[in-house]
């Protein structure tokens, strides 16, 4: 039997007006892959904090024990001394100091007052070999670095202080394929050699790729846990929830309606001369959702930006929208002609932090809220207040900075903000990125929603079950240019299938 290294007993946590954990008490084991799931909202960042230390002892209620010794963090400090890092989401390196500087960051070898330099990049070296950094070398700069290799930067660093609680905060958000492959096999080896990892994540075929045990959290509350050989994804998602999702994509009723956007022979060159896409030709339907599918590179992102004003470079080709030529020169003007777009960057393009829901949903659109040369906040607030409602947007008021809401909640105030004044053309990149499934549930009912209401849809995903779910058509992608049409409508074809032509091959026959 596996001793406990960490138990939470009764831990609670209150923020004004919310409780955002109640009485949660769990155990995690020695050498063990603890997966903690859990819909966006469900506490998991807030207890998170508590076991790190940035909640200090004295701002929650309850206990934690390590190896059933009880512990109280004043600060990050004293919970990295006990064994416990967190590697966020979003990474914490210094981009301009370079790796061994990085890993031993507060944590410097030093002989007689001196840093010791060739044993800190002895030591790089051998963490770079443990996390199977190649090429990389102690002097190289992190931010030469991909975030793949950066993730694994941090958990050297993380290591290198005798961590023997890993935290990992959705750490594959970010990651290729490939460097969730590396990741996953990473994580094994440290289980092997003794370190305990809690995985936090909403991609439940990963969580039941690595995990050994499966926690779920929801609403605050501590919902159950078990092995997760004694689990099935289906059972997992019901407790996140708490209602069973028998079917995560909706029905879709695609009847084809008249072409809205025409695109012919789209090139696109970078600045630097590069040509990123390549004779790029299709059609939009009312009604329709054209699902847009390639590995990253593949220029996906470059067509919804270049559709909505952002120019990276200098481009050819023709743009008809209702059968008129247009020449969209900025966002705003592809706004005002009906096109929206929903960035796959939510914290950089979608949201303005400091800003309340309120104001980020209505600010592309303040002249439509105008009374001579003042806003009416009345009209505004009705009209955001009967948004906020329609799409179910989970707030505690309109004045809550919208950097308060859950993900999901913040990415339905973006797709809002876009309905002010209702679209011809709805662009969404990456539409549930680091959104939990009952919200992507809701985000797919809504998209269903747009599209029987005649609004045609783009949707850009790297989840090919997410594009085979929902899309009427798909496009696949190759290198800047357009390998493959498929038509969807009887969800006949295969994931596969797709792979093939976005990877730069055909099928024969």
């Amino acid at each position: 039997m596996e001793e406990v290294l960490l138990e939470t007993k009764d831990i609670i946590k209150d923020f004004p007006g919310v409780r955002a954990l109640d009485k949660v008490s769990f155990q995690v084991k020695s050498n063990q892959i603890h997966a903690l799931c859990g819909e966006n909202g469900a506490g998991k960042s807030t207890l998170i904090k508590v076991l790190s230390g940035v909640y200090p002892n004295g701002s929650y209620e309850g206990q934690i024990f390590i190896e059933g010794e009880e512990k109280k963090f004043e600060n990050i400090h004293q919970a990295e001394e006990n064994g416990i890092a967190v590697i966020h989401q979003e990474l914490t390196l210094f981009e301009e100091m370079n790796v061994a500087e990085n890993i031993f960051m507060g944590n410097e070898i030093s002989h007689n007052g001196y840093i010791d330099w060739n044993e800190m990049y002895d030591q790089t070296n051998k963490w770079l070999k443990k996390m199977k950094l190649e090429g990389v070398k102690p002097t190289t700069k992190v931010g030469e670095l991909g975030v793949g290799k950066q993730q694994l930067i941090e958990i050297a660093k993380a290591l290198a202080k005798n961590s023997r609680l890993l935290i990992l905060d959705e750490p594959t958000a970010s990651l290729t394929d490939n460097e969730v492959e590396l990741l996953m096999k990473i994580l094994s080896d440290l289980k092997n050699e003794g370190v305990t990892c809690i995985y936090i994540s909403h991609k439940l075929n990963e969580v039941f790729e690595i995990a050994d045990y499966i926690s779920v959290l929801r609403d605050g509350e501590y919902i159950g846990g078990d092995l997760k050989d004694n689990l099935n994804e289906r059972e997992v998602v019901k407790m996140m929830v708490g209602r069973s999702i028998e079917q995560m994509f909706p029905d879709r009723k695609y009847k084809a309606g008249k072409e809205i956007l025409k695109v012919e022979s789209l090139d696109l060159k970078n600045y630097e001369g590069e040509q990123i896409l390549e004779n790029i030709s299709f059609e939009l339907a009312e009604g329709e959702i054209l699902g847009i599918f390639g590995l990253i590179g593949a220029g996906r992102t470059e067509i919804a930006n270049t559709l909505f004003g952002y120019l990276p470079g200098s481009k050819k080709g023709d743009i008809y929208l209702d059968q008129e030529k247009v020449d969209i020169k900025s966002p705003k003007e592809a706004l005002h002609k009906g096109i929206a777009l929903i960035s796959e960057d939510r914290k950089r393009f979608g949201i303005i932090p400091p800003m309340s829901v309120k104001e980020n949903i209505s600010i592309s659109f303040l002249d439509k809220f105008k009374n001579l040369l003042v806003v009416d906040e009345n009209k505004e607030i009705a009209n955001v207040t009967e948004l906020v409602e329609q799409l179910n947007v989970k707030t505690a008021s309109l004045n809550t900075k919208i950097v308060n809401l859950s993900g999901g909640n913040q990415q339905k105030a973006i797709l809002a903000k876009n309905l002010v004044e209702t679209p011809r053309v709805l662009i969404m990149d990456e539409p549930t990125r680091g959104i939990d499934v009952g919200a992507k549930q809701e985000i797919y009912e809504l998209m269903n929603k747009f599209a029987e209401d005649k609004m045609g849809i783009i949707m850009i995903s790297s989840e090919l079950p997410e594009i085979l779910g929902m899309s009427d058509r798909i496009l696949v992608m190759h290198e800047g240019k357009i390998t493959k049409e498929f038509d969807n409508r009887n969800k006949d074809i295969s994931q596969e299938d797709i792979m093939v032509y976005a990877t730069g091959g055909k099928i024969d026959g």
